[in-house]
């Protein structure tokens, strides 16, 4: 034990140098050869095992789990598919030295926080009756870090506490990306296994005998036909029988062996080149080598990891974690559900997995916006649940929750309309809305009315307080203006110009103390879009209110219509006015100015094309004029 703790400490001291400055040359060897991953973007692959191979025991005498490091092998001109590439690699690793049945998948700013979640989550996957059928369990994400008003709605409590909440009740919830474990044969791109349906029920309008009756008169109609039909065959196959049964042992072990080569081809053209992990796909219980790892498996899974290992395989289209989009998660559960699989919520009273959250505005529109961008990019796809993968056993009510992750984006741009319409209103003078008929009054109430009840029973069943939904509800205004409308166009130009977007890694922790970054403010051009109609919109309340006073008495009543509008577009944005006033720190100029020249921008050009005013009527009210003089 005492070598196995100095091992251990002078792996910590390697994490720990990982935060100091890189050498000019790189980092080197004991040895004093070069280390191979100094290029972040050009090294072979690496597997190093720490804990497995020697029988290392705890102080209460129980073997420590297997600790194994890898780092794919990564070349110039390849694409490694980020994120995605990587769980597939560790999957085939995985398979080759240990074939472990289930995988549990937690992000890298993630912790466990309940020993006891991963035996809750065994409890659905080796369930008798039903656990055949599940191919994953997701846990709720919970963050520490988060200031106590959440006030860009870090906790999504909406999502994770009421959408995933209802999913579980029809086909499972989609897979979020961390916290989750997982069956492994489910992500072999396998089809769930078929349920044994129930035996045929009796009629209960007629007696047990003449049901009875009935069907064995059927029965024995057609086991009649069936035995003539078989008699005719067995006399014309009995002319020929003497003439095989001399070749008859050598054509069953020709045709076995070529359909176990058939078979295996088909394996390896799915799975790829290594005769190993290919035999592990076939054991559905798992199992993997109990003494030492030999020399020869860590090479098998050198292979494995190796850059073109994929090359015409189907890894990533029906195997493993699916490519074509950022938000590789939600393609993975897609594909799973079509295979007629079904997930299932785990939500234990301690949170079993915590995390980091953005604590400031930009990262938080940022994380958005890549959400956003790859929901864009699935719909834009041959995997947009809208039109693939019928006849596989997806319900339609869990297809609808897809197409519903999928759509978001595009509500972008009405949302838009609607918190810039208020502004134009106050600014005109025009109300926008026309008059209300009463049948139209009705129908307009009881939509309104049916919207509210719905929110207040989904936050009653889901145990969400108000506070936490009306955060969710500003957070929708807010990143809906901004990262869903810049991931519909980054979409639609990735997909059909080719221009691809970079992300940077969103920073997730405070340095200075907590919430010290709550009110910081980093340049994006994220936050144009807010900013310049919160500005519109108080420049619009402060010129309708100054429009009513120098009118007089009779201009206040239509203005209240439309200052409510506007002042609901500002309470939504209020978070994002909080933190452009927050006394920490200040917004960048350039924001400003840009808000500014876009809004005066905006101005100009409805003034040029004013819909409220038409062409010909000053003219003609000119002209009237003249011929009376």
């Amino acid at each position: 034990m005492q070598r196995e703790y100095e091992e251990f400490k002078v792996r910590i001291n390697g994490l720990v140098t990982t935060a100091q400055k890189v050498p000019e040359d790189g980092w080197t060897m004991q040895d004093g050869t070069p280390w191979p991953g100094n290029s972040v973007r050009d090294h072979p692959g690496m597997i190093q095992v720490f804990l497995g191979h020697s029988g290392v025991r705890d102080v209460e005498g129980n073997e420590l789990p297997c600790l194994v490091y890898v780092s794919r092998e990564k070349r110039p001109g390849f694409e490694h598919h980020k994120k995605a590439g990587a769980m597939n690699a560790l999957i085939r690793v995985s398979a080759v030295l240990s074939n472990a049945p289930y995988l549990l998948n937690v992000d890298c700013d993630h912790y466990i926080n309940n020993s006891k979640a991963l035996r809750e989550a065994m409890c659905f996957l080796m369930d008798p009756i039903s656990g055949k059928k599940v191919c994953y369990v997701q846990f709720p994400q919970r963050f520490d870090g988060i200031d106590r008003h959440d006030r860009y709605s870090n906790r999504n409590v909406v999502f994770f506490d009421i959408n995933m909440k209802g999913l579980d009740g029809i086909q499972g919830p989609i897979y979020v990306g961390t916290g989750c474990v997982f069956r492994r044969q489910a992500l072999y791109g396998y089809d769930a296994p078929v349920t044994k349906k129930p035996p045929g029920k009796t009629c209960n309008c007629l007696p047990k005998w003449c049901c009875c009756l009935c069907c064995c008169s059927r029965k024995n109609k057609k086991t009649k036909q069936k035995k003539t039909v078989k008699k005719s065959k067995q006399r014309e196959a009995s002319k020929q029988i003497h003439a095989l049964e001399n070749i008859e042992g050598g054509i069953s072990d020709s045709i076995s062996q070529k359909s176990s080569e058939a078979s295996q081809m088909k394996l390896e053209k799915k799975f790829g080149q290594s005769p190993v992990f290919v035999a592990s796909t076939l054991l559905e219980n798992g199992g993997g080598p109990r003494n030492a790892i030999p020399p020869s498996l860590l090479s098998e899974a050198i292979q494995v990891i190796s850059c073109g290992y994929e090359d015409k395989t189907e890894w990533g289209k029906e195997v493993g974690w699916i490519y074509g989009s950022v938000t590789e998660d939600i393609l993975t559960g897609f594909k799973m559900h079509c295979h007629g699989w079904r997930s299932v919520y785990c939500m234990p009273k301690q949170p079993a997995f915590k995390g980091s959250a953005p604590i400031n505005l930009s990262d938080r529109l940022h994380q958005v916006l890549r959400w956003a961008l790859g929901s864009v990019e699935i719909f834009l796809s041959r995997h947009c649940p809208i039109w693939y993968g019928y006849g596989g056993g997806m319900k339609w009510l869990e297809r609808f929750s897809y197409i519903n992750s999928v759509v978001y984006p595009w509500t972008s741009i009405p949302l838009l309309v609607y918190c810039t319409l208020p502004a134009i209103c106050l600014l005109t003078g025009k109300f926008i809305v026309p008059e209300i008929s009463n049948y139209a009054g009705v129908v307009f109430m009881a939509l309104f009315v049916s919207i509210a009840v719905t929110g207040i029973l989904e936050m009653q069943w889901g145990g969400v307080g108000i506070d936490d939904w009306w955060r969710n509800e500003q957070f929708w205004v807010i990143g809906g203006v901004s990262s869903h409308l810049f991931a519909l166009f980054q979409g639609l130009l990735k997909v059909l110009a080719g221009v691809s977007t970079s992300f940077t890694v969103t920073s997730k922790a405070a340095d200075d103390g907590e919430f010290s970054e709550l009110y910081l403010f980093k340049w994006t051009s994220l936050l144009i879009p807010p900013t310049t109609l919160l500005i519109i919109n108080v420049v619009g309340v402060v010129v309708g209110v100054s429009d009513a006073i120098n009118n007089g008495y009779d201009s206040w009543g239509p203005l209240f219509g439309r200052l409510f509008f506007a002042l609901w577009v500002i309470i939504h944005l209020y978070p994002f006015l909080k933190g452009l006033l927050g006394k920490e720190d200040r917004m960048p100029t350039i924001i400003l100015v840009w808000s500014i020249l876009l809004a005066s921008i905006l101005t100009l050009m409805w003034v040029r094309i004013n819909p409220f005013v038409s062409k010909d009527g000053p003219v003609l009210e000119i002209c009237g004029l003249n011929c009376d003089d």
